[in-house]
């Protein structure tokens, strides 16, 4: 990739194609990011896209490789200047498919009951030409605050793309919209997510003298039966109505060990899930679940190792009363609410910014075989970014009123 970061040499105010010709261009690209090598890819020729789309309508384009992630880039693209202003962000990755249960071609947009299918139209590529849609309107118009659209990678795997982001400090604005799949409808809360893993290496020996080995198995017994005490006391001290289930959540997911049953079992390891809600913070729920099992470890002399196997997504919340809660309140004619699936938004509110959530499409139709964008879901899709983008970026959002 050359460079990191361009500027339009076309004039300012060339339009990109129209929005079914840009998603379509950008399902066709697969960009899928999974932990298993086999699936992965790079998302550079989506950034790519993007970035010949934006040029010419005169954003200012920076690509950035993610660090330790080769073929993995985030792009930031400007338009204006200023220390506040509007980002509207998604994410380039998608999940991989199993081609067999999808009736038509994954990575070809296809026309079928008043519906776009095809891999990312709902998560998230489909945004993507919505913002720039948006965005068409005001390339010639005079912005008070910048408007910048954000495409990070990895997003469905390590996160690692708005992580970098965090990490650098950038990009700077006072208000974030991330266009997950809601419905439209604004999002100011989600639990986190960690993924845990729990190893114990006892002893093996002839399963008729226990006094042979070090049983690794009855170690994880009694540390399932603390994990379990720990979740009850996490779940009466926590409660949150904002959500359908009301508390955090942990699910012993699986679990291997020993060999054969007449074995002392010399080897146990468990994988764990815990969606915390905000208010809770993840290192100290790893030390308290530390604080339980070490002891368990050393009464029974097995060694243990206790990491993540992935470094998890922090609890997100925005205040009921910030700003960008309450336009995007009063344009959709729906109250912010929760949802259970994790985003970035805890890395673009590290940075400083109020965030929220809301984006065309339903999270039931994503990581389907057959996901889809509903057509009806298009344009005022389209006419809410618009108005955002007049608030936030044209109009004083610190005294207008948002416009009828």
């Amino acid at each position: 990739m050359s460079g990191e970061k361009v500027r339009a040499n076309a004039v300012a105010g060339a339009q990109p194609p129209g929005i079914r010709d840009m998603i379509a261009s950008l399902v066709s690209q697969p960009s899928i990011s999974s932990a298993s090598p086999e699936w992965d890819h790079s998302n550079e020729s989506v950034v790519q896209t993007l970035a010949h789309w934006l040029e010419p309508m005169g954003f200012a384009v920076e690509i950035l490789p993610v660090p330790g992630m080769p073929g993995k880039y985030n792009l930031i693209a400007t338009l204006g200047s200023g220390s506040g202003g509007l980002v509207l962000s998604g994410h380039t990755d998608t999940v991989p498919y199993d081609d067999k249960r999808w009736q038509s071609d994954p990575f070809k947009l296809t026309d079928r009951d008043d519906r776009w299918y095809g891999l990312g139209t709902c998560d998230m590529k489909g945004f993507f030409a919505l913002a720039i849609e948006a965005a068409k309107a005001f390339t010639g118009t005079p912005l008070k605050q910048p408007l910048i659209i954000l495409a990070t990678a990895d997003e469905e795997s390590s996160m690692n793309g708005a992580r970098a982001l965090a990490e650098s400090g950038r990009p700077k604005a006072r208000y974030a919209v991330i266009g997950e799949p809601t419905g439209l409808k604004p999002v100011r809360m989600h639990k986190g997510i960690m993924m845990e893993r729990l190893v114990f290496d006892g002893q093996s020996g002839h399963s008729s003298d226990p006094s042979l080995g070090r049983n690794a198995m009855e170690g994880m017994h009694a540390a399932i039966g603390e994990l379990l005490t720990l979740r009850g006391e996490w779940q009466n001290r926590y409660q949150n109505p904002n959500f359908d289930v009301q508390v955090p959540t942990l699910n012993l997911g699986c679990i291997h060990g020993g060999d054969n049953p007449n074995r002392i079992c010399a080897n146990c390891e468990l994988h764990f899930d815990l969606r915390p809600l905000p208010g809770m913070q993840m290192d100290e729920l790893r030390q308290a679940i530390l604080d339980r099992i070490q002891p368990l470890a050393r009464e029974r002399n097995l060694g243990m190792r206790f990491e993540p196997l992935f470094d998890g997504v922090p609890p997100f919340e925005t205040s009921p009363d910030a700003a960008l809660v309450k336009v995007c309140e009063r344009l959709t004619g729906h109250s912010a609410q929760s949802v259970a699936f994790a985003t970035e938004a805890p890395w673009l509110q590290k940075l400083g910014m109020e965030t929220l959530v809301m984006g065309p499409g339903h999270i039931d139709q994503a990581h389907q075989p057959d996901e889809y964008l509903d057509l009806s879901q298009v344009k005022p899709a389209v006419d809410i970014l618009s108005r955002l983008i007049q608030h936030f970026c044209v109009d004083d959002a610190s005294a207008a009123e948002l416009k009828s």
